[in-house]
Parts: C-alpha cells; sequence; structure tokens
C-alpha cells in the first residue's frame, strides 16, 4: 500500500540522494556564487544555497515516504547494496523500513526549518559559507546513519557528524563555547573508540558487517561472552551519544554554548543516533547480551529521568540564576531516559514507545530550542531570574503569540495527553510493567514507578517555567535618580521620614506617566515558517498515534523475533 506508485530504481535514487545531496551541496556552498546567482551579497546567495539544498533533500524524503510500501514496513525498501571493500566485505548498502523512515523525515525537516530560520537570522560569527556547508555535512552524517545497514559504514557516518558540529559550537556558539565544544568533541570521540571496537568484534566473529543478515541470525552466531562484550563496548559509545546519565554532562554546556539552530539539530536530530544504534544493531544482533544488561540500562535510564527532572528544577527556582536552553537541555537528559528504558524492556510495546517518543522529542525539544532562542534574541538573556523579573516576565501581555507558543511547548513536552510526548512515555511504562522474558518483573515494574514519579516532576518544571517567563505583570524598573540630585528632590520618592520635613514652595512636577507594558516584537513571518511545521505534526502525532506506530509496529515485531515476521 504505498501513497503514490514509484518504481523500485526511483526508490533506490531517491534514498541515495537524499545521503549524498547534502554532501555534494556543502562542497558547492564553499564555491564562488554564479554571477546570476549573487543576490544582493554573495552572503545571502549562500544561505539560499542552504535553503534550496536541504528543501529539495526534504521534498526527497517525503516523496520517499509517499512511495513507501505501507503494507510492508518489515521489509527493506529503495535497497541498494554494492561492494565496496571486498577483503573485508564492507558493502555500500543502504535501505529505509518502518523504524528509519520516520528518522529520515524527521532529520530532512529539522535540517530544512533550521536553514531557513538562518537565512533571516544568521548567529554571529565567521564566514556563512562555513557556516552553511557544516549544517550540510551534519545532516548526510545523520541521513546516512538512519540508511546504511553496513556496521563500518554505521560507524563512519556516526563520527561523521562529530566535527561539523564541534566548528557549530566553537565559531558560532555563545559564552564558553571553546570549552562547551571541547567537552562534546572528546566525550563522543572516545565513546565512539570503544564502539568500533564493539563493532569489529561482531563483525569478524559472525563473518559479517551486513546489520540485515546479523538481525536475521539473531545472535545465534555469536556465543553469549561475545554478545556480552560486545553490547558492552558498543552500548558505552551508543550511550554518550544518547545522553545516557551520568555520561550526559557535555550535553547541557553543548546546549547552551550552541547557536540556536546547533542546540535545534543537536537535540533534534543527533540525539537519535544512539538509541537508533540500540534499536537497529544490538536488540537484534546481540539479544543474549542486550538481556544481560537490560536491568541495568533501564536503572540508568530511570536515574536519568529523575537527575534531569532535579536538575530542571533547581535551575528553574526563584535565585537560581538558571539557564532556560541549559534547563531545556537537562530535560533531554529526562526524556532520553524514557527512550532507554523502553529499549530496555526488549518488548515490542516497549520499543515502540521508544522509537514514538524519540520522534515526540525531536518535534517538541527543537520547536522549545528555538522558541528559546527567539526569547534569547529579543531580551539579550536566556537567564531566568531576568527573564522573570523587572526587566522581562508576562510575554503573554508583552508578546502574546510568542508566550502563548512556549507555553504550547512546554505543555507538550510535559506528555499531555492529545499530543506527541504523552505517547512515548505512556507506551515505555507499559512496557516496563510487563518486560521481556528472562527479566525481572519486580524490578521493571520498580522502574516503572520511578519513571511515572519522573512525569510528575517534568510537569511540575515545565509549568514552573510557563509561571515565571509568561504570566504575571510588568513591573517597570525603578528610576535612576540623576547625578548630582538628592533623592528627596521634587519628583523623586521620599526615603526617609526627613524628606516629609516641609519645603519651601516649589512648582508642582508633573505627574508621572502611568507604567505601561512595552511590547516585544512578536513571532515574526519567518519565525512562523519554520515552527508551524513542528507545531502541526505534535499535534498530528498527539491525536493519530497510528501515523507511526503502523510504521513501527511490524518492523519493531520482526527485529525482536529474528527476521521472522
Amino acid at each position: 500500500m504505498t501513497v503514490i506508485d514509484i518504481s523500485p530504481s526511483v526508490m533506490q535514487f531517491l534514498l541515495a540522494f537524499i545521503v549524498v545531496a547534502p554532501l555534494l551541496g556543502a562542497a558547492a556552498a564553499l564555491l564562488p556564487a554564479p554571477p546570476g546567482l549573487k543576490g544582493k551579497n554573495p552572503d545571502q546567495a549562500v544561505l539560499r544555497h542552504g535553503v534550496t539544498v536541504t528543501g529539495a533533500v526534504l521534498i526527497a524524503a517525503i516523496v520517499l515516504a509517499a512511495g513507501f510500501d505501507h503494507g510492508r514496513p518489515a521489509t527493506m525498501q529503495a535497497t541498494t547494496d554494492i561492494s565496496w571493500i571486498p577483503a573485508l566485505d564492507v558493502r555500500i548498502h543502504l535501505g529505509v523500513d518502518g523504524i528509519s523512515l520516520p528518522l529520515l523525515v524527521l532529520t530532512a525537516l529539522l535540517t530544512f526549518l533550521c536553514a531557513l530560520y538562518s537565512y533571516f537570522k544568521l548567529p554571529a560569527g565567521p564566514s556563512p559559507k562555513g557556516f552553511v556547508a557544516l549544517v550540510l555535512v551534519l545532516e548526510s552524517g545523520t541521513l546516512a546513519t538512519f540508511a546504511v545497514l553496513d556496521l563500518l559504514l554505521f560507524f563512519l557516518a556516526f563520527e561523521m557528524v562529530l566535527i561539523p558540529m564541534y566548528f557549530l559550537i566553537a565559531r558560532w556558539g555563545g559564552d564558553r563555547r571553546q570549552a562547551a565544544a571541547w567537552k562534546f568533541i572528546l566525550y563522543t570521540l572516545l565513546g565512539s573508540v570503544v564502539m568500533l571496537l564493539g563493532l569489529l568484534l561482531i563483525g569478524l566473529k559472525s563473518g559479517t558487517f551486513d546489520m540485515v543478515a546479523l538481525a536475521t541470525d539473531n545472535g545465534r552466531g555469536l556465543t553469549t561472552s561475545v554478545q556480552v562484550t560486545a553490547v558492552l563496548a558498543i552500548g558505552l559509545g551508543l550511550a554518550v551519544k544518547t545522553p545516557m546519565w551520568p555520561l550526559h554532562s557535555w550535553l547541557p554546556d553543548a546546549h547552551t554554548a550552541a547557536p540556536t539552530v546547533g542546540s535545534v539539530l543537536l537535540a533534534g536530530v543527533l540525539l537519535k543516533m544512539g538509541t537508533y544504534g540500540f534499536v537497529r544493531i544490538l536488540l537484534p544482533v546481540a539479544p543474549d547480551g542486550m538481556r544481560t544488561f537490560a536491568p541495568y540500562l533501564a536503572a540508568f535510564a530511570v536515574v536519568g529521568i529523575v537527575y534531569g527532572s532535579l536538575a530542571c528544577l533547581a535551575l528553574a527556582r526563584t535565585g537560581a540564576r538558571g539557564d532556560l536552553k541549559r534547563l531545556i537541555a537537562y530535560s533531554s537528559v529526562g526524556h532520553m531516559g524514557f527512550v532507554l528504558l523502553g529499549i530496555a524492556t526488549m518488548t515490542p510495546t516497549g520499543v515502540n514507545g521508544a522509537l514514538f517518543a524519540n520522534i515526540a522529542h525531536g518535534l517538541i525539544t527543537g520547536l522549545l530550542f528555538f522558541l528559546v532562542g527567539a526569547v534569547k534574541d529579543r531580551y539579550g538573556t536566556a537567564d531566568l531570574d531576568t527573564l522573570a523579573g523587572a526587566t522581562g516576565a508576562a510575554l503573554y501581555g508583552r508578546a502574546p503569540r510568542l508566550g502563548a507558543l512556549l507555553a504550547f511547548a512546554a505543555i507538550a513536552s510535559l506528555g499531555l495527553p492529545g499530543l506527541a510526548g504523552f505517547w512515548g512515555e505512556m507506551l515505555t511504562l507499559f512496557g516496563a510493567y510487563d518486560p521481556a522474558e528472562g527479566l525481572s518483573r519486580p524490578a521493571f515494574r520498580t522502574f516503572m514507578a520511578i519513571g511515572a514519579f519522573g512525569t510528575l516532576l517534568t510537569a511540575a518544571y515545565m509549568l514552573i517555567v510557563v509561571r515565571r517567563v509568561c504570566m504575571g505583570a510588568y513591573t517597570p524598573p525603578p528610576r535612576p535618580v540623576p547625578e548630582g540630585q538628592s533623592p528627596d528632590a521634587p519628583g523623586t520618592r521620599p526615603t526617609s521620614a526627613a524628606s516629609e520635613t516641609p519645603q519651601a514652595p516649589t512648582a508642582s512636577p508633573a505627574p508621572p506617566a502611568p507604567a505601561t507594558t512595552p511590547q516585544l516584537a512578536d513571532i515574526q513571518p519567518y519565525e512562523a515558517a519554520a515552527w508551524t511545521p513542528l507545531v502541526a505534526l505534535t499535534v498530528l502525532a498527539g491525536l493519530w498515534p497510528a501515523v507511526l506506530l503502523g510504521l513501527t509496529d511490524p518492523a519493531v515485531q520482526q527485529l525482536l523475533s529474528g527476521g521472522k515476521s
């Protein structure tokens, strides 16, 4: 069942185009613009180039999704399989199924929206050429991660995104960007070195790096000790990228320092690569090893849920000088904890919930970082005490559309029924209630209870943020006293009883003008264009979850059963 009938060869071309086009576009962005395409200046031309390339990739991804056979989502489609390194049996093997297709479309969408936003609001930094080229390389690496079906190609694509994100943070970021960029690259590179050893162990012991063949074999060609070692090594690398507590400490610094579009791509796309690796590689290839580590993975996941929420509550309290971007980053640690908990259950319900939560987090947290970036642009700060103090607050009155949208994203993030965030959390908790055979049911039900408590903490800090930033009356700052003038001079407020001593008659000062609420720039047309798709998809996924679950469920069922539908 397809929306439009597309031949297999065209589907192959579309998937290859989606992976390769951003890389070619990045190379083209560094070249001089053709004379007829320069526009007002070369900077505008390269930014337009970024919008064009990412737009073409998004259109190709939508056409690929329309041509995808939704009646067979467990089958790899649009496949390309070409020998690359015969000595190691490494192949250029591409394909897409119900698990990877939503992530491909999400990546293409978020990258296009970031390019569109940057066309009108480019972050301060070096040449726009470098910015556009790095975003396109980042997109190519992420798309390739979700499309390749060879372990070594997966590793190369997984690593391809690190350098572009490092430079986006280090060159276009805010305060403390160098330290944050170094922390990001060191954590992820060290995790990747360990992950490579695990991938090589699986490939050499099984005799193939083909992910489809390994998933079909379902670990039967690997001893339990090999599986346990491989899960430990690969899982550490994936856990750093996810990020899982306690390997998360690079994330808040990276988000706080990154430019707005860097935070959107980091939260909306890059974090999904780690959880995708758990589902695509470890669950089907090393099930015995996963079963050994599943209780520990679930324990770390629920600690992350509670820890992330408590950190957000600490940042949200009055006087904490908490940064709003940092708060949203810590909320990601909690949300990704739900994804890991669903994976750890090793059940179709839990894994489907994890995949749904992945997409919901990309939509909602991507929107949140867009909105926090807009608030920071208007106020000049993301400090919560400043935003909630005399110089801020009352977004509902000062920029009502922006305030309403921030409140919408916050309640979507806390998992309100009817919005996308609800289904992923609910399904992961259901999966923990009845985990896979061989896993301790009392332990997982305890994890379920802790995770459910985490949802209450999430609601608490999100509602505090909305109350402090969006609600309340505007209080004008105290009027400064001119130098050399006594605070008791006419027109100033008395500060002591002495100031009430009768004075010589003077002209009555003019009554002060009534305090008014100064308006902020509300949502601009380019912001509405970049944010509306995320709002619409958040509502659509919340009201019609079958759109996603109909794709993922058959693929998950086959993956967990060792390739048997």
